[in-house]
């Protein structure tokens, strides 16, 4: 398995559903700052070639976080936006999905009227 900015062996032993979301954020920043510095970038170009702050990409690169946008271009400038469809792949459907479907397109989710009554409580 490879990780959206990582080494494969690393990635296998990371559990991110025990993580913190602080701690996968700091995860996250770390391993943008590896791959900045693996393409011997300064922040400062990352961030000139990305069109954002230096400040927001210390902030990223130190794990306080960031908007979607930001991520999206800090990738985009490190030239590993690509790594986004390893990373959260095009979801296809079932066979038995498609049985139903018919040709058809999905448009919505099914919602049991026993789920929608919970809700309604």
């Amino acid at each position: 398995m490879v990780d959206l900015l990582g080494s494969a062996e690393y990635s296998a032993a990371m559990n991110f559903e025990d993580m913190s979301e602080k701690a996968v954020l700091e995860e996250l920043g770390r391993r943008i700052q590896t791959q900045r510095l693996n393409v011997n970038l300064a922040q400062a170009e990352v961030a000139s070639k990305a069109g954002v702050s230096r400040r927001a990409l210390q902030n990223l690169e130190s794990g306080r976080g960031c908007t979607l946008s930001l991520l999206i271009r800090v990738l985009r400038a490190l030239g590993k936006l690509g790594q986004l469809d390893a990373f959260l792949p095009e979801p296809g459907l079932s066979p038995i999905q498609l049985a139903k479907l018919k040709g058809r397109e999905r448009r919505r989710a099914f919602v049991p009227r026993s789920r929608l009554q919970e809700k309604e409580t």
